[in-house]
Formats: C-alpha cells, sequence, structure tokens
C-alpha cells in the first residue's frame, strides 16, 4: 500500500473561514494604506511591503520545498508575482491618492465579474445558476452605493485602479489554477510570487519616487502590513484555494468593503449616503446567495 505525500485539501467549511479571515485583514489594508501615503509614496509603499513579505517568508519556504520548479513553473510565479504585486496593488495604492478607502475596497468588488468570464474560458470553471444570481445582486448592491456620484479627482484614481482590478482578475485564475492542481506547495506558491512582485515594484519605485524615505510610524504600517496582511493572510489565500474555485474565493472578498467601511468611519472620518448602506447590504445578500453549495444544475452552453 503506498502513501500519498501530497497534503490533503481543506475541507470547505475550513476553506470559507480561511476565506473570511482574509476578508476581514485585507478590509483593514484600505486603511492601513491609505494612513501609510502620508509617509511614502505608493510604489515604494507597495514594494517594502510585498518585499519584506517576501524575506519574512523565505527561509520557511526554502527549509520546508524541496522541489525543483521547471522554466514553466518559474515563468508561472512571476507572472502571479508581477499581475498581484507590481501591477495590481501598484495601481490600487497609486489610485488611493486619489480615492477614499472604502470607495477603492468597493471597486474590488467588480473582480468576480471579470474572474467568471476569465474562470469559464480558462479553467473551465463554469458557475451554477445561483452563483450567476448571486454574482448579480453584488454588482446591484455595488451599483447603488456609487449612485451618490464621484467626488473631485476620483475619475482619474478610477481609471488608475481599473488597471488594477484587470492584473488582480489574472492574478486570481493563475492562482486558482496552480493550487488547484497542487504542483507548487501554499507556502512557495505564496513566498516567491511575492519576491519577483515586490522586487519589481521597488525597482520602478526608485525609478520614478527616488530613493524612499519613510517615517517611524510608516515604517510600522509596512512592517504589520508585510506581516499579517501580506503573509499570513497570502498563506491563508492561497490554502484556502485548494478547494474553493476563483470566483467563490472572490464573492467572499466582496465582503471587505465592509470591514474597510468600519474602521474607515472610526480611524478616517468616513461617511456615507443611506443608498449607499443599502448597497451595502444588497451585496452582502448576494455573497450569501453565491456561497451555497453547488447543485447539478451549471451553466455549460460554451
Amino acid at each position: 500500500m503506498t502513501v500519498s505525500t501530497t497534503p490533503a485539501k481543506p475541507a470547505r467549511s475550513t476553506a470559507i473561514l480561511e476565506a473570511l479571515a482574509v476578508m476581514l485583514i485585507w478590509g483593514s489594508s484600505f486603511v492601513l494604506v491609505k494612513t501609510a501615503l502620508n509617509h511614502a509614496g505608493p510604489l515604494t509603499l507597495a514594494g517594502l511591503r510585498y518585499f519584506a513579505a517576501f524575506l519574512i517568508l523565505l527561509p520557511f519556504a526554502l527549509r520546508r520545498n524541496r522541489q525543483r520548479f521547471s522554466r514553466a513553473q518559474w515563468l508561472r510565479l512571476a507572472l502571479i508575482g508581477l499581475c498581484a504585486y507590481t501591477v495590481g496593488n501598484g495601481c490600487l495604492f497609486w489610485g488611493m491618492k486619489y480615492l477614499p478607502a472604502t470607495t477603492t475596497s468597493f471597486l474590488m468588488g467588480l473582480i468576480p465579474l471579470l474572474v467568471l468570464v476569465m474562470g469559464i474560458f480558462w479553467l473551465r470553471e463554469y458557475p451554477t445558476l445561483i452563483q450567476v444570481a448571486g454574482l448579480a445582486v453584488c454588482l446591484l448592491g455595488y451599483g447603488a452605493f456609487f449612485t451618490p456620484g464621484l467626488g473631485s479627482g476620483e475619475k482619474l484614481g478610477i481609471a488608475i485602479t481599473s488597471g488594477g482590478l484587470l492584473a488582480f482578475a489574472v492574478f486570481g485564475i493563475l492562482g486558482r489554477e496552480v493550487a488547484r492542481d497542487q504542483s507548487i506547495g501554499t507556502l512557495a506558491l505564496t513566498t516567491f510570487p511575492l519576491g519577483i512582485g515586490g522586487a519589481a515594484s521597488l525597482l520602478i519605485a526608485f525609478a520614478v519616487e527616488g530613493v524612499p524615505r519613510i517615517t517611524l510610524t510608516g515604517a510600522g504600517i509596512v512592517l504589520w502590513l508585510a506581516l499579517v496582511n501580506t503573509s499570513l493572510a497570502y498563506l491563508l489565500y492561497n490554502h484556502s484555494l485548494q478547494t474553493l474555485t476563483a470566483l467563490e474565493m472572490n464573492l467572499t472578498l466582496n465582503l471587505s468593503p465592509f470591514a474597510t467601511a468600519a474602521i474607515a468611519a472610526l480611524v478616517l472620518s468616513e461617511t456615507f449616503q443611506p443608498v449607499q448602506y443599502l448597497g451595502m447590504v444588497i451585496a452582502v445578500i448576494g455573497v450569501a446567495v453565491a456561497q451555497w453549495p453547488r447543485k447539478n444544475t451549471s451553466i455549460r452552453q460554451l
């Protein structure tokens, strides 16, 4: 009898709990980043955060990982790192110079729509009718949130952030593809893209923003973001993707704006209109519907 050395996938309930933990952690990220932008440039902040997280995780990854990656696997890790940390978060941090923390968090809710389309063609993961309905309700909620209109400079912020949303959607698909077949361990899948994407972000930051001059407060925020909001959160994220689909993960992360809204109201004094609160409630209902267990009636017309 042979014993498999492949780690068992997390149970669905465990994977959902991990995804919810990631949602809460990343919900706080927007407020922390918005505060840190007073102490460092957006590209510098992104590069320092992710490269620091890479340095934190590297000793554990080298100790645990005995696998030699192929050229194709290294290319996949590089693409994941560049999409998530260089382009995705670089645009996100840059856009936050012009947008409130909660608005940026809500814009991230558009990612499931992109993942839905990409997942069908790329991963052959077809959503069920109930998941599509839940996604539609989510988008209705986000539409209600933005009905009051945009403030000065927010159109530019949305344009910049949109580039990051596309990169995050590709990141979600690539990460799910690798995690699903378990060809690369969770720790390696978390660590090496951080190093590649973080290093690229720092090189761009040095060229655009110059040598970083960061305050003690800014350094403390960067360290917290690296330890908790990056290292821990991405480990949980990649581990849960072994069970959850890319769409299910991103629908769970749609709850992040509610954590952001609560923290931003206390820390940044961000306020909302009644219709925006209604939009939040509608989006929560959509997430709950989309998380219902899969049934056999999935959409498979393609």
